[in-house]
């Protein structure tokens, strides 16, 4: 009965001029869009495209080259009998035509959060995977899958060699399919190789793109539908993703009622235990298309068919010895029967996820500016947290910060990368940072290792160690005379806000007497005959001048001293010319007689 109102639904999907105006209305493209279908579009499964002609679609602009996939449609809720108020169904676990099992669950799960991480406008709802997978392949063929999620045996579709199907040569040597004439849908997401080719996905890690892997596979499929910059949200480019699978209206609307259906609620059930459904496009049922197991067995539910004439024969009332005159044949005691013992199912174990590929996004946790002066640590250090798309922490994810720019800050020992590992709350904070000798702006990136997203900047600035005052510590006022050296030592603290500076850079210039520039002559330092210096303050704050050449020039002049922040003094400098020496008085001349001659010396006698 439902294999028959499925089927009622079905024709009646695939009719009228409602689906044809909704499918008439989606725009053509290129692969993996969709070329324009006829106006009239009640042939039921005729391929979209394909016009009246007997020839079959090249398959061409589809992901499964227009192969064969099940139509069997969800099951509906039993309407209201006429004249009955409404009755209110129970809360149950869902049907199991809404179970889909975990690992298959799990892949549509995952797809769906890593593609709307690095393509948020399409949009993508895992509902649709999971509608596109059951019409395609039952979900894996139920389910039947290793713990890695490949299929225990590859799921293939018929040969596209123009029977029927569309008209593909070979395109892969029997790589995925098998089949080294003609190319043939492979794996859950039923992908023809030369599609693969193009949209193969390594989605868990393992070095290959397996088409008959289930989360390889969703994740292609996933990509394939967002292609040419489709938003799903819209149902225009809804339509033509799926008609992009397969150019069929009838697919179309069969994967729209799987969707608004999964859409509606479902619930996990254990890998293998999916429910297989029957009916295919192509009339041929599910032998046409190979699963990855023998044929299903007979239902519990339904006897096998016995051959003719085996068996107890059923009486005929109409002739003599009826039923009254059958004899029964002895009975003796059955015993019980005992129950078969199922050993209980164990919950498939879902391949190991690496925490890389749960982030959606680096969340920054630090605030404020990251600033700091030349040679000091940064009080701040650049921290973020990584999310899953849901907002929730991810534990024990490497993140990777790298500083770039022209400055020579570091971090701890030297380096410029450092990798840190995520805590419990999936939070990671980059090593101290230590400012150099170089002023100005850097970057430190965050970004995930293993993990293709924008990296997360943070901007830091160096500055310049300031000093709000400078004094000279005690000494005598400076004076020399020409020619000499100034006998007085100068030296100067430095304080900011009251505290001393230290390595703060101090310019001392010997200036002209209004201190207003640079003298040009007069005094000198010592060290390179200059006049103008900048010394750094040492770790009390303070700096001590060279000695000061007072040079030939006798005058008055000022040594004036600058820091960064605004401290400065100035201090007066007394040039003078040495003082003259007097010159000795000359020896008196002998005195002499009137005649002009000596006198002669008295003699000692007189």
């Amino acid at each position: 009965m439902s294999a028959h109102l499925g089927r009622r639904l079905r024709k009646g999907a695939t009719s009228g001029a409602v689906v044809a105006a909704a499918v008439a209305a989606l725009a053509a493209s290129q692969a993996p869009e969709m070329t324009p279908p006829p106006t009239d579009n009640a042939g039921g499964d005729r391929a979209v495209g394909a016009g009246d002609s007997a020839t079959p679609p090249s398959g061409d602009g589809s992901a499964t080259g227009n192969s064969p996939y099940y139509t069997e449609l969800p099951p509906l809720n039993t309407p209201n009998k006429p004249g009955l108020p409404p009755v209110q169904l129970p809360v149950i676990t869902g049907p199991a035509q809404a179970g889909i099992p975990a690992s298959v669950l799990a892949a549509y799960q995952r797809a769906e959060q890593s593609i709307r991480s690095t393509t948020p406008g399409c949009n993508l709802p895992w509902q649709l995977l999971a509608g596109i997978g059951k019409v395609e392949s039952g979900q894996a063929s139920g389910g039947r899958v290793d713990a890695n999620g490949t299929t225990l045996k590859r799921i293939v579709g018929p040969a596209l060699n123009g029977n029927g199907f569309a008209n593909i040569t070979d395109t892969d040597d029997g790589l995925y399919d098998g089949d080294p004439t003609h190319d043939r849908a492979v794996g859950p997401m039923q992908f023809i190789p030369s599609t693969w080719a193009t949209w193969g996905q390594d989605a868990n890690s393992d070095g290959k793109k397996d088409p008959n892997n289930i989360y390889d596979a969703a994740q292609a499929a996933g990509l394939y539908l967002c292609a040419n910059d489709r938003n799903l949200a819209l149902k225009a480019d809804l339509d033509r993703a799926i008609l992009s699978y397969n150019r069929s209206t009838e697919y179309l609307n069969t994967v729209m009622s799987w969707f608004e259906y999964y859409r509606r609620g479902t619930h996990q059930v254990p890998d293998g235990t999916g429910v297989l459904p029957v009916d295919r496009s192509d009339n041929r049922g599910q032998g046409n298309r190979p699963l990855p197991t023998s044929p299903l067995t007979p239902s519990p539910t339904t006897p096998a068919t016995k051959p003719p004439g085996t068996g107890t024969p059923k009486p005929d009332p109409t002739k003599p010895g009826g039923p009254s005159e059958v004899t029964k044949p002895p009975t003796k005691p059955t015993p019980p029967v005992k129950p078969p013992v199922t050993p209980p199912t164990k919950p498939p174990v879902p391949p190991t996820v690496p925490p890389a590929l749960k982030v959606a996004r680096l969340a920054v946790v630090s605030s404020g500016p990251l600033t700091a002066t030349t040679e000091s640590a940064f009080t701040k250090t650049p921290t973020v947290a990584a999310l899953d798309a849901a907002g929730a922490p991810i534990t024990g994810v490497s993140i990777r910060f790298e500083i770039s720019g022209t400055t020579d800050t570091r971090f701890s020992g030297g380096a410029t990368t450092a990798t840190v590992t995520t805590g419990s709350a999936g939070i990671a904070a980059a090593p101290t940072l230590r400012a150099g000798e170089k002023t100005g702006s850097f970057t430190v990136k965050a970004t995930v290792v293993g993990r293709g997203m924008d990296a997360t900047a943070f901007t830091a600035t160096v500055t310049e160690r300031q000093a709000d005052a400078l004094a000279r510590v005690g000494g005598d006022p400076l004076s020399a005379t020409t020619g000499t050296t100034f006998g007085q030592s100068v030296q100067v603290k430095a304080t900011a806000k009251g505290v001393l500076a230290p390595g703060v850079l101090v310019t001392a210039v010997i200036a002209d007497s209004a201190g207003t520039q640079e003298s040009a002559d007069g005094p000198t330092f010592k060290d390179g005959g200059v006049r103008t210096l900048v010394l750094k303050t040492n770790e009390n704050g303070l700096i001590s001048l060279p000695a000061i050449l007072a040079g030939d020039k006798a005058g008055e002049y000022v040594l004036r001293l600058t820091a960064p922040g605004g401290g400065t003094t100035e201090i007066k400098m007394t040039v003078t010319a040495p003082t003259a020496t007097p010159s000795p008085s000359p020896s008196p001349e002998p005195t002499s007689s009137g005649t002009g001659s000596p006198e002669a010396s008295p003699s000692p006698s007189a």
